[in-house]
């Protein structure tokens, strides 16, 4: 029963660690520029390897994968919001564009809303990454 434990003890090891997130790009200047002045992250350092913005105290690094990279088909970073419109809203005023899908009932802003009530916008980094910001219901 104890190596039971200890395994279980391995495998949640990381459960009370903090997140690095990753993000790749082909150009790490014009991406930093995207993610503190458009997005609104913070600026903390550069190393060899990245740039890192702080989020909400969490590191992203941005990392420059080179000119093949190819962005998934899906999102790989998301904001919890208090208002989806409201950043809906104030992400266009800095030139983001919202996409929308077929089959999917976005309203003016390019928010979808799930069954739950649940909100979602998506909108892509300058290297065509997904992101997005959703509201949960209330």
């Amino acid at each position: 029963m104890t190596t039971d434990i200890r395994k279980y003890e391995e495998v949640g090891m990381l459960g009370k660690k903090d997140i690095i997130a990753f993000i790749p790009t082909r150009d790490r200047a014009k991406s930093r520029r995207f993610y503190t002045e458009v997005v609104g992250l913070t600026f903390k350092e550069q190393d060899a390897f990245a740039d890192v913005v702080d989020a909400n105290g969490i590191d992203i690094r941005i990392v420059d994968v080179g000119p093949d990279f190819v962005p998934a088909g899906f999102t790989i970073l998301g904001w919890a919001v208090e208002d989806i419109q409201e950043a809906v809203t104030t992400l266009r005023s800095k030139g983001v564009e919202f996409e929308t899908y077929a089959g999917m009932d976005h309203d003016e802003f390019g928010i979808w809303t799930a069954r739950d009530g649940a909100k979602v916008a998506w909108f892509k980094d300058p290297d065509g990454n997904m992101l997005s910001v959703s509201q949960d219901t209330e």
